[in-house]
């Protein structure tokens, strides 16, 4: 996993493009105004982002409207569930010895 990644997505106004590119493709100046952002300031995450490979640009007439890149996401996807199943696996074995605690508790209350 490539750590530009991870830093784009640290910034919090980043993380808020992205959020807001998942309903589909924007101009500058729309994920400025949704964001409250200057559009030199949405520019320069953008660029960030897509120096990053999280999103991609495309040309109409004169406008140019970011949507994000997919791949990125899903490689993101992979990378995290090693960690899931690691963590699944954890919670599984502390259910069980919560549940041998309780056990002998119940025991011991009845003796």
């Amino acid at each position: 996993m490539e750590i530009k990644i991870f830093s784009a997505l640290a910034e919090p106004n980043r993380l808020n493009i992205v959020n807001l590119l998942r309903d589909g493709p924007l101009t500058v100046g729309e994920v400025a105004d949704r964001l409250n952002l200057r559009q030199p300031q949405a520019s320069k995450h953008l660029r960030v982002l897509l120096e990053a490979g999280l999103v991609e640009v495309q040309a109409v007439a004169n406008r140019r409207n970011y949507k994000l890149c997919s791949e990125p996401f899903h490689a993101l996807d992979e990378w995290l569930d090693s960690y899931r199943r690691l963590w699944e696996e954890r919670f599984d074995q502390l259910d069980i010895y919560l549940q041998k605690l309780q056990t002998t508790d119940k025991i011991s209350d009845q003796e």
